[in-house]
């Protein structure tokens, strides 16, 4: 009994080891972030740099703010990741109940395509997209940009979100029935609840796909007036490719606080437990 007590001591230490040494690696970069953003361009010449800033400064953000218009571009990017994200889930929802729920040929050709489609590199569809969004007049828009967004992440919350459906048990929908209920009732009081962390999930999959993305928002968007966050993170960059790092940390601190926020917003959907709770009631 002693020694299966210390090799379990054991492992829960080793656990909280490799927990903690990742925690390290994941906030390592934020925290180089901010370090840097505090510093004076004389502390970031410095051939021993430190982490902590020997003389911190708020003159980085005071020129990054007072040369770019990063409040309108925070705005702009913060519409376009919102606006997509609610368009990939609310297109996802009910496709990924039908390919879950109802076995077929062209269902089974469908998920077949959606994995096919993750396989192709985005830069082989760049010349036809724009052909096709400058057909529609939506070059040079956000409007654009958001179905372009949304457009490219569908495929992985739909594979996602068909996972989710399929693990809720038929059981419960057939229960409902039992009990009167209809097709619709069932889907928004049973099935819809128990979807909840996976429309979590998806939701902060697209949005931070959708408020990261730059490759799409370079091709499209040329007025510097309606340019996102990603782009105008690039004005720190000179023309020889010598980024400014004070100014450009300062700017990159605001493009990580929507994530931030907007996942704190919705983890409380990540709640265990959903399908058993409703299988015990």
């Amino acid at each position: 009994m002693a020694s299966m007590s210390v090799r379990r001591t054991a492992a829960r230490t080793g656990q909280y080891l490799a927990l903690l040494c990742y925690l390290v690696f994941l906030a390592a970069p934020l925290l180089w972030l901010v370090s840097t953003a505090l510093k004076t361009p004389q502390e970031m010449a410095r051939l021993d740099p430190t982490w902590i800033p020997l003389a911190p400064t708020l003159g980085n953000f005071a020129e990054a703010f007072g040369e770019q218009d990063l409040i309108g571009a925070a705005e702009r990017s913060l519409l376009v990741a919102l606006a997509s994200a609610v368009l990939t889930v609310a297109i996802a929802l009910p496709a990924s109940y039908v390919l879950a729920r109802y076995k077929s040929v062209l269902n089974r050709i469908a998920l077949g395509w959606v994995l096919v489609s993750q396989v192709f590199p985005f830069i082989l569809v760049i010349i036809a997209l724009f052909m096709i969004l400058r057909q529609f007049g939506l070059v040079n828009s956000l409007v654009g940009l958001v179905i372009v967004h949304a457009t490219f992440c569908l495929p992985f919350v739909l594979w996602m979100l068909q996972g989710y459906v399929r693990g809720i048990p038929r059981g419960l929908e057939e229960a409902a029935a039992v009990d009167g209920a209809g097709r619709w009732r069932t889907l928004a009081s049973v099935v819809a609840p128990l979807l909840a962390p996976g429309t979590a999930a998806a939701l902060m999959f697209a949005f931070i796909s959708s408020w990261n993305e730059f490759l799409f928002a370079l091709i499209l968007i040329k007025d510097p007036e309606i340019q996102t966050l990603p782009l105008v993170l690039v004005s720190f960059t000179g023309p020889e490719g010598v980024a400014r790092l004070g100014p450009l940390a300062a700017a990159s601190l605001l493009a990580t606080v929507p994530s931030l926020l907007f996942f704190a917003f919705i983890q409380r959907q990540f709640k265990g437990g959903l399908v058993d709770g409703a299988v015990k009631g």
